[in-house]
């Protein structure tokens, strides 16, 4: 018998979506239920390799540590990779398989997958008790709600019952939970079950004539007023939507166990991707990070990264136009540290053979580190473990381009010339005592007093994180109901809000 299941939609991007199902995971685990979660396509440029070497979106491996299980292909079947506005790599259970313009995918490809889609969630129904679903954008994308298998195209396909999140500190969200419902044709209306409202600020009982409105007009309820929390954006899929000037990654709010703070800037390249792997940094108490696009903005930065990209050759010729480019040769003739990260590091070095992802053959890089790079067409997936720094460290790579390293010290796969440092390794920061180590190296070279805290343990501050969203689900909604519908399905008898989906 498959087991239960749900499927938590939004009413925009960004509306809480991968929070939401990460919470509800958890709470679940907790409660003694064997979980999984599932999104059947996830467009992200965040992702992570899993045990098996298969590329899946870092909001679902987030989502699995929640339910405290082993992450898989089976919980990401698709993931789509933008290489530009217009095109995207396509992995399929974990491995790439082509590159496809907007148009080529929602043309006729992502239709013919809805059978892997629904065989792979079929599959988790079928060994865990409950399947938490995480839909993508919003339901009620008429535009593509024809060839659509991520939110009510898999609803409608596994008769998975509809919770419908919305951002209230965006503003309209009685207008968005009353749209979004208006819009679906009437047999996806019969699985919408009802709404959950996220990041209230304020009294409660403000909201509940509003919400006691929405149900005699929609004939649904709320199942619940989640409050708003700083710190709960981890592992997000579609990098900082916001621009990037001055954000900064969320913080430990504790004072530097040494006299200094750390800064570190972190430069916003192109398509940008894993720039989690900055979160570590910023857990340690005494770290500033930030993400910057000016030459101006590396000058007080005790350590610039420069992150992983799905457009290496295009990120270096956007470094170049800015001026970061030769900002970073002077950080790095002045002996002060710069780390490269996957595509980070290419860039660094001497030179980039691109036929694959640029098309634009061979091209100088900065020349800071004593690497050639290749692309080659195979992505290389890998789990590596190794030492550096008298410690022990775990990653993950993902990437195209091959490193040849011909001098240098050896660094992870990579390596060190003087301040400047490069990895391929996603994922190395959150191995406590390496971070440590490297922090305390950076501080030495920028001559800063910065002293690592000696107990922070980066794996206790995200099951914290993670813990604090099984709260946020068990304190503030409805979790009787919400494992009413998980267990037993939308309820009968929901009425049809005109106007329905166009025909």
């Amino acid at each position: 018998m498959s087991g239960g299941g749900l499927l938590v939609a939004g009413t925009t991007s960004d509306a809480g979506k991968s929070v939401v199902t990460a919470g509800i995971c958890r709470w679940l685990v907790r409660q003694g239920v064997k979980v999984a979660p599932f999104k059947g396509q996830n467009m992200s440029l965040n992702s992570f390799v899993t045990r098996e070497g298969a590329e899946i979106g870092r909001a679902q491996a987030m989502q699995a540590q929640a339910a405290r299980v082993e992450p898989s292909a089976l919980m990401n079947p698709v993931l789509l990779k933008p290489g530009s506005d217009r095109s995207s790599q396509v992995v399929l259970m974990g491995k790439p398989v082509g590159e496809l313009s907007a148009r080529g995918y929602h043309g006729g490809r992502q239709a013919a997958l809805l059978d892997t889609v629904v065989g792979c969630l079929e599959e988790l129904r079928g060994s865990y008790d409950a399947v938490i679903c995480e839909g993508a954008g919003s339901p009620a994308e008429i535009n593509l709600r024809r060839t659509d298998i991520v939110n009510m195209g898999i609803a409608r396909a596994a008769r998975l019952p509809v919770l419908v999140v919305g951002d209230i500190d965006r503003g309209g969200v009685f207008a968005s939970f009353f749209g979004t419902t208006a819009l679906l044709a009437p047999e996806d209306q019969e699985l919408l079950a009802g709404y959950l409202v996220n990041k209230f600020r304020g009294d409660v009982s403000l909201l509940e004539p509003g919400l006691d409105m929405l149900k005699d007009l929609t004939g649904r309820p709320t199942y619940g007023v989640l409050p708003f929390q700083h710190g709960l954006g981890i592992d997000e899929e579609d990098g900082l939507r916001v621009s990037l000037r001055g954000s900064v990654r969320e913080s430990q709010t504790a004072a530097p166990v040494g006299e200094d703070v750390l800064r570190v800037a972190v430069c916003a390249v192109p398509l940008m991707s894993n720039f989690t792997d900055v979160d570590a940094l910023a857990a340690e108490p005494g770290v500033v990070v930030r993400f910057v696009d000016r030459a101006e903005e590396l000058v007080d930065a005790d350590l610039v990264v420069v992150p992983g990209t799905r457009g290496t050759v295009k990120a270096l010729q956007w470094l170049r136009e800015r001026g970061l480019a030769d900002a970073l040769a002077r950080r790095a003739a002045e002996g002060r540290p710069v780390l490269g990260i996957c595509g980070g590091f290419q860039l660094l070095g001497n030179s980039i053979e691109d036929d694959v992802e640029s098309r634009l053959g061979t091209v100088d890089g900065l020349g800071l580190l004593p690497v050639r790079v290749r692309f080659e067409r195979e992505k290389t997936l890998a789990r590596p473990v190794g030492e550096a720094l008298g410690e022990r460290v775990e990653g993950y790579e993902i990437h195209h381009g091959v490193a040849e390293v011909n001098a240098g010290e050896a660094f992870l796969d990579g390596c060190r010339v003087g301040p400047v440092w490069g990895t391929h390794w996603h994922g190395s920061l959150e191995a406590d005592g390496f971070r440590r180590a490297f922090l305390r190296e950076v501080a030495a070279a920028a001559g800063r007093r910065f002293v690592p805290a000696p107990d922070t343990s980066f794996g206790a501050l995200r099951e914290e994180q993670l813990d604090r969203l099984g709260d946020l689900i068990e304190e503030h909604a409805d979790t009787d109901a919400l494992w009413r519908l998980i267990e037993s399905g939308a309820p009968s008898g929901l009425p049809f809000i005109p106007p329905g989906a166009p025909a």
